[in-house]
C-alpha cells in the first residue's frame, strides 16, 4: 500500500509544497526545508483554530496546503484555484488522500468574478510577485470575492522600513524618490531564482501601500512577508486635479 502511495505522488511531481500523507512527504528534499508547513508555524495563530463553517478561497493554491489547513479547522466551503493543472491534480489527490471534501478549479486570479461568490477569508498567498498586474488582482479581489478578511503573503525585497509620507507632492518634487524606503516595485526583466514568472517584486512600503489602496486594512502583520488584512473601503482622491 506504501509502494503505491509513493508511486502515486511520484507520478504527481515534481511538487512544490511538501505535504505529509500517511507519512510519505510530497517533497521531503525541498530546498527551503519543510515549505510551507514552516512558515504557516510563524502565522497560523492569526487564524481562529475554529473557523466555524465559514467559507474560504485559496487563490494559487498550488497543491492544497492552506486549503487542507483551513478545512481541518472545521471551514465550510473551501475552493483552491490555481492556473496550473498540473497543481491541481496535485490538491486533489491530497484531498481525496485527506478524505477532505475542496473544490479545485482552474482559474487566475483574474479569473476571480467567474466565481460569482464571495467569501469570509481569502487567501492569496506566494502569488503577488508572480503577476504582470499585481495591483489588478488586488483590485479584483476586493471587488469580487473578499467579504471580510484575507491571509496575504508576498515576497518582498528593498528596505524595510516604512517612511513617513505626505498626501500629496508638487510635480516639482524629487527628494522622496531617493529615500530607499519610498514604496517600490522592483521590475524582473529576465527571471529572479530561476524562474521566469517573477515579475514584481515589492518592498515592504509598497506591499502595504498597495494593500491600503485597493480597500484593505491591514490588522496583523505576524511574519516579515504577511499579512491578515480586513476588507475596507477603496481609497479615491476627494477630487480631481485641476484642468481634468
Amino acid at each position: 500500500m506504501r509502494q503505491k502511495l509513493e508511486k502515486q505522488i511520484e507520478d504527481l511531481g515534481p511538487w512544490f509544497q511538501n505535504m505529509a500523507i500517511a507519512g510519505v512527504e510530497t517533497a521531503p528534499d525541498h530546498f527551503l526545508g519543510n515549505y510551507p508547513a514552516f512558515k504557516w508555524e510563524g502565522f497560523r495563530h492569526v487564524i481562529p483554530e475554529d473557523l466555524g463553517g465559514r467559507s474560504v478561497l485559496d487563490i494559487g493554491c498550488n497543491a492544497g496546503f492552506y486549503s487542507v489547513e483551513m478545512k481541518r479547522r472545521n471551514a465550510g466551503r473551501v475552493v483552491g484555484i490555481d492556473a496550473d493543472p498540473h497543481y491541481l491534480a496535485q490538491a486533489r489527490f491530497v484531498a481525496e488522500q485527506c478524505g477532505l471534501d475542496i473544490e479545485f478549479r482552474q482559474l487566475s486570479v483574474y479569473d476571480v468574478a467567474k466565481l460569482e461568490e464571495r467569501f469570509d477569508l481569502v487567501i492569496f498567498m506566494g502569488v503577488f510577485y508572480h503577476l504582470r498586474h499585481p495591483l489588478l488582482a488586488l483590485d479584483l479581489i476586493h471587488e469580487h470575492v473578499a467579504a471580510d478578511m484575507m491571509l496575504f503573503q508576498s515576497l518582498q525585497r528593498g528596505d524595510g522600513r516604512i517612511p513617513d509620507l505626505g498626501e500629496d507632492y508638487p510635480f516639482s518634487e524629487w527628494a522622496m524618490f531617493e529615500d530607499p524606503a519610498y514604496p517600490k516595485l522592483f521590475f524582473v526583466e529576465e527571471r529572479y531564482a530561476a524562474d521566469p514568472t517573477n515579475w514584481f517584486i515589492p518592498n515592504r512600503a509598497a506591499v502595504e501601500a498597495m494593500l491600503r489602496s485597493a480597500g484593505f486594512i491591514i490588522e496583523r502583520h505576524p511574519e516579515r512577508e504577511v499579512y491578515l488584512c480586513r476588507r475596507g473601503a477603496r481609497h479615491y482622491a476627494a477630487e480631481p486635479p485641476p484642468g481634468e
